[in-house]
Formats: C-alpha cells, sequence, structure tokens
C-alpha cells in the first residue's frame, strides 16, 4: 500500500473497531501526518486518526476547487502583509510602493469587486513616485491580455495550522538584527520588511544559518492568515534542515497568534522550494504572476 504524501486530499477506507456496525468507515481530508497512524483534517476541520493497520484503501484525490473570492481574501491579507511603505486604493486597485525594493511591495493588486479596467490612474500612481506601473494579477481577478508579456509567475501555496511549541534554537523578533540581515543578503530597506497593515510581523533566526519573516493579517471574510516570506539559508548551512526549522517555527508562531491558515509564494521553477512547503502540507491554491504597464496600452 502507497501512501501519499503529507499535504494530499485523500480519501481512506478503513476498519472500524471489533464488533462496530458497519465495519468499514470512510474518512475524506487533507493528509496531515503519516507516522505513526494517518491523521486527516476534515472538511469541518475535525482531525480524524486511522492506524496504518485499519487502513482497507487510500487513495488521493484532486484538490478542491479554490472559489474566485477565496483567491480575493488569500491575495487581501497577503497585499496587507507586504505592503511596502505607501498604500493607497485607486480604481478597486491596492497600489503598494516601497522603494522600488521586490515587485511585491512595489505593484497594484486588483482586490476590489469593481476593479477598474481603466489604469491610467494607477499608471500615474507610480509614476509620482518615479516607479513603473506594476501589476500584480492573481488567477481570475483581472483578464490579462494575451499579448501581455509576464513575469515571476508564482504558486501561491497554503495549508491549515496547528498550534505547537517553537522550537528552542530559533529566534524570534519584531525586527531583523545584523545577523538576520546577514544571512538574507538582499538590499531590501528595514521599513519595507518591517511594514505589515492592520496585522504583526515576525523575524526567526536560526543563529548564522537561516532566516525567515512571517505577518499575521486579517481576510476580509475574517480569516486570519500568516504568511511566510524571505526565506533564505546561508550556502553553508543548506541541506540540513534549517529551512523546515525555521518554517516550523512561523507556523507554530502563527498559530499561537490566531492565524488558522498559512500560505506562501514560491516561483514556479524552483522546485527545491516547492517540494519543502509541499512536504510540510502546502498546497497549490492558485497562481499570480507581474505585468509591467505599457504606457500606450492604458486599458486592459
Amino acid at each position: 500500500m502507497q501512501i501519499p504524501p503529507v499535504g494530499t486530499r485523500v480519501m481512506i477506507r478503513h476498519r472500524l473497531p471489533a464488533g462496530s456496525v458497519p465495519p468499514l468507515t470512510d474518512v475524506i481530508g487533507q493528509l496531515l501526518q503519516t507516522e505513526p497512524t494517518l491523521a486527516v483534517r476534515t472538511k469541518r476541520g475535525d482531525v480524524v486518526a486511522v492506524p496504518v493497520d485499519a487502513v482497507v484503501v487510500i487513495k488521493a484525490l484532486t484538490a478542491v476547487p479554490v472559489r474566485t473570492a477565496d483567491i480575493r481574501h488569500l491575495e487581501h491579507a497577503a497585499a496587507l502583509a507586504w505592503p511596502g511603505v505607501e498604500q493607497e486604493w485607486v480604481g478597486g486597485w491596492f497600489c503598494r510602493f516601497g522603494h522600488g525594493s521586490t515587485r511585491r511591495a512595489n505593484s497594484a493588486v486588483p482586490l476590489d469587486f469593481s476593479v477598474s479596467t481603466d489604469l491610467a490612474a494607477v499608471a500615474d500612481w507610480y509614476a509620482t513616485r518615479s516607479a513603473a506601473p506594476l501589476l500584480s494579477l492573481p488567477d481570475r481577478l483581472f483578464r490579462v491580455p494575451t499579448d501581455a508579456p509576464t513575469a515571476a509567475e508564482n504558486l501561491v501555496m497554503a495549508c491549515d495550522l496547528e498550534q505547537g511549541l517553537v522550537a528552542g534554537d530559533v529566534m524570534l523578533a519584531p525586527r531583523p538584527d545584523d545577523d538576520w540581515l546577514r544571512i538574507y543578503h538582499r538590499e531590501v530597506p528595514v521599513d519595507v520588511l518591517t511594514a505589515v497593515v492592520d496585522g504583526s510581523v515576525i523575524f526567526a533566526t536560526v543563529p548564522d544559518a537561516a532566516v525567515a519573516r512571517a505577518a499575521v493579517t486579517e481576510a476580509p471574510d475574517g480569516m486570519r492568515w500568516l504568511g511566510l516570506s524571505a526565506l533564505k539559508v546561508a550556502d553553508e548551512h543548506r541541506r540540513r534542515g534549517y529551512a523546515r526549522t525555521v518554517c516550523t517555527a512561523l507556523l507554530r508562531w502563527g498559530a499561537n497568534h490566531g492565524a488558522r491558515r498559512a500560505y506562501t509564494q514560491v516561483l514556479d521553477d524552483n522546485s527545491s522550494a516547492i517540494a519543502l512547503f509541499e512536504s510540510m502540507g502546502f498546497s497549490l491554491h492558485h497562481r499570480s504572476r507581474y505585468v509591467t504597464l505599457d504606457r500606450p496600452t492604458i486599458r486592459y
């Protein structure tokens, strides 16, 4: 019997204790663990434990279809978690500016239902800041013209959270210190890294080895999300489990601070990061990409 990887949506038919009527039952949900017993989170949020030796059939199922509203809600929480140093709503677009550092902090996201297709005002908003007008376009929230060149295709991956203790070898702080910045080794201003709207942010460090950032923000439907970002392992410490250690600490921190689900954004060609997050229970929620506005073609 081959057991699917953690994070897979599964159907398990298993034997009940002797004398039960009926003798078999089924459980459908997300596989949370495979040892020492199988653990499945159902649609209702219940966690069902199934002994491996009681399993009769286990099947991997396709993921539950993601609604457009769910994409909008997650993207809203994500925009608040990485908002740059300036933000403004322009025609239904959430515009962000972060000194030109990182695409995410310097792009406009179509978060309102009545988002405008006339993008002149968005282009002007960025022009006044001497920045190129960049759009962040998640699946289904805005039609991408077929001839528009896209960049940085991202997988937005999500998982459920469970509370737990944060490992003692991971240091958490509300701001990145010199060791964190040295390991991260990207020229992102501290005010961009620490920015969050209506939420909280935390920085995790395994001294001299690995760092990551997380923020808890709330979506319009009330769901509190933890967003993982800025994950980096020092070259000399790779393939030693530090990425998993630092991410696990942040996931537990988020759950302990009221987040029920987590997400991360991974470039679609980063196979090692995708494999890591899949092994931690993340699965594809939707995709997103960036488009630079071409001023002569300002209406999309």
